[in-house]
């Protein structure tokens, strides 16, 4: 299927989806460190400041999955595309189950002293990566890719194969 280029209108709705993304990351900085701006107050993490860092992370993720679902440009779904959409809604249940892990009762931890331990940040980071991941496994490279096979066809269209020297050169 060959590409399209993008309309006015689609290039103006990932800059708006993007700019969601940015927000996101902010907020998900801001839920994540909150002595970024001075709002620290208490030794422990609470549920206000987890729903925080989720908010963001889900911000980013709808913005960076809404804004590469316009970037394909009308393309169907491959297989390998259809895994990166399951990867990043698993990754966000990941993250957010390992967020609120004390809050639902799975765990070490009791209501009035939390802590976000080593296991929490280590299951919030496979959260992350498994988002990250699935976001870069939906980009449609398949277009990158024709490009350059088409770019090497036109360079052999001689059908002789060049000399050795030639290609160190």
């Amino acid at each position: 299927m060959p590409t399209r280029r993008l309309t006015r209108f689609q290039a103006f709705w990932i800059r708006i989806w993007l700019t969601v993304v940015l927000v996101g990351l902010f907020l998900f900085l801001l839920g994540i460190n909150p002595d970024f701006i001075g709002l620290d107050r208490s030794p422990v993490v609470g549920f206000i400041q987890v729903g925080v860092w989720l908010f963001g992370l889900a911000l980013v993720l709808i913005g960076g999955y809404a804004s590469i679902r316009i970037h394909r440009n009308g393309r169907s779904n491959s297989l390998r595309a259809e895994v990166g959409e399951r990867l990043v809604a698993t990754g966000y249940v990941v993250a957010a189950a390992a967020s609120l892990a004390d809050f639902i009762g799975i765990g070490s931890d009791t209501i009035p002293e939390l802590t976000f331990g080593p296991l929490q940040i280590f299951g919030l980071s496979a959260g992350l990566i498994l988002c990250f991941l699935g976001l870069l496994l939906y980009w449609p490279w398949k277009r990158r890719l024709q490009n350059e096979i088409k770019g090497d066809s036109e360079a052999g269209e001689s059908g002789k194969k060049k000399p050795l020297e030639e290609h160190r050169e």
